[in-house]
């Protein structure tokens, strides 16, 4: 056991649309489907939608806000994380 759990790729050079779906695909055939990917960087709004039916389980672009990421990303993990607004 690697004692992976999420994988993050950072996309800064528009390969996002080739290069993650294809990280997937190459843990799904290394028996690793358990492990989730979520993607950073320059990503078009637009892309979204894309890399969430590729696998993509977190994006987060330019502008995210880093507590709502760090939420997201320990949900992910399985912890029982409140949505950001009723944290406050």
């Amino acid at each position: 056991d690697s004692g992976v759990d999420v994988v993050g790729a950072s996309s800064l050079a528009a390969g996002h649309k080739t290069l993650i779906p294809e990280l997937i695909g190459k843990l799904r055939e290394a028996g690793r489907s358990d492990i989730k990917v979520i993607a950073g960087g320059v990503i078009p709004p637009q892309d979204y939608d894309y890399l969430r039916d590729a696998g993509v389980q977190g994006i987060y672009g330019p502008g995210t806000n880093v507590v709502e990421c760090a939420a997201d990303v320990l949900r992910l993990l399985g912890h029982n994380m409140p949505p950001l607004e009723d944290a406050a």
